[in-house]
């Protein structure tokens, strides 16, 4: 029986990594849970999992909690909770599915613990791809990625060489406004914004769906877990979400990885690995597809992704600095405080304000992160 603790088990990927969970209890033992505001959510959980451990974001829904939660179970909250069900308990994978920066921390603490990751927190290793990546050779572990694009180039270069790779390429869907132009982006809302055509995401995760902030990441995550330079890392706009990237290697061959777009697919992949197993998801029959399309990236219409190469080849603290510009301007834009074209903007100046700190140590890295949110949150609406 494998023993698993998640990290933003009330989130999407953390109920979706549930549900794997649930259609194989003889397999899986849930050994800690950490569920952020939602205490109900968080309580159903505990109920039909029985973690020995479970964390909230605040004392007063872990007290809430602690009246509530079978006997057996342990509440925490904050920071330190967070680090208890990263690190402190027999789990031997911790799923990290922590939205955001929050997530860093947490990880580089599960790691020292010497347990294997399933990697969902992308901002993880945008933040400090160097100490997360040295970390886990020192201790012997294993990064496996949950993200359906940096699954499908693990599945792709099993028994492969990986000196023999050209190029990979990850799969974009173009998000809510792929159809649109820059001049229709003006007065997009809130509500338009949400509405993914493919996936069924958190809000944040969809709103960088449609800024392609979440493939500039992806872009800056892969360089880490495949070691590819970022000429040699490429994005493809595919509406259908079928194919969902691709491995070139040196004699131009293509592996692929298709399916439907189902989370649950990458979830139970890094749970079973390197085995398989049946999943409630659909098959893929593409006699009923039809047709799969494609067309290149355009990096003036979609500017997110080409600061996220220049963050990447940049380096030090650049990244950091891109992810949280970014998650104080989406969080405004959620609050209706901002345009939509205003989250690219807000990315842009607080970029072109920072001071790069090469090879950064954790410290550098945060107080990087504690630099650049505050001058996103300070830059004008307009």
């Amino acid at each position: 029986m494998k023993r698993i603790s998640i990290l933003g088990s009330t989130g999407s990927i953390g109920t979706q990594t549930l549900d794997v969970v649930s259609h194989y209890p003889e397999l899986y033992q849930i050994e800690a849970l950490a569920g952020g505001h939602n205490k109900e959510l968080l309580l159903e959980q505990t109920i039909q999992f029985r973690p020995k451990k479970v964390s909230v974001a605040t004392k007063d829904a872990a007290e809430w909690l602690q009246v509530r939660v079978p006997s057996g179970t342990t509440v925490m909250y904050g920071a330190e909770g967070l680090v208890e069900v990263a690190a402190n308990h027999d789990a031997e994978l911790v799923v990290t599915a922590l939205v955001g920066s929050q997530g860093l921390q947490p990880t580089l603490a599960a790691l020292e613990a010497g347990k294997h990751i399933g990697l969902a927190n992308k901002e993880t290793l945008i933040s400090a791809g160097h100490l997360v990546t040295d970390l886990a050779a020192r201790k012997g572990v294993q990064l496996l990625p949950i993200d359906s694009e940096h699954s499908a180039i693990f599945q792709c270069l099993n028994g492969e060489n990986r000196e023999r790779i050209h190029t990979i390429t990850l799969t974009a869907s173009g998000g809510s406004f792929r159809d649109r132009t820059r001049d229709e982006l003006a007065a997009v809302t809130v509500e338009d914004a949400l509405k993914h055509p493919n996936w069924s995401m958190g809000a944040k995760i969809t709103i960088d769906s449609a800024t392609m902030v979440n493939k500039g990441l992806e872009v800056m995550e892969a360089h880490w877990l495949f070691g590819l330079s970022y000429d040699r890392i490429h994005v493809l706009i595919h509406p259908e979400s079928i194919i969902h990237s691709y491995v070139e290697f040196v004699d131009y061959s293509i592996v692929a990885q298709l399916g439907m777009p189902d989370m649950r697919v990458p979830i139970q992949y890094a749970l079973t690995y390197p085995d398989r197993m049946s999943t409630p998801s659909q098959p893929l029959r593409l006699a009923e597809i039809g047709k799969l399309h494609f067309r290149e990236l355009d990096m003036e219409r979609y500017p997110c992704v080409a600061m996220a190469y220049e963050c990447g080849r940049t380096g030090g603290t650049m990244p950091t600095v891109y992810n949280a510009a970014n998650e104080v301007a989406v969080a405004r834009f959620l609050r209706n405080e901002i345009s939509f074209l205003a989250i690219e903007h807000i990315i842009a100046e607080v970029m072109n304000r920072h001071e790069v700190i090469a090879a950064p140590p954790l410290a550098a890295i945060l107080e990087s992160d504690r630099w650049a949110r505050e001058a996103a949150a300070s830059i004008p609406s307009s």
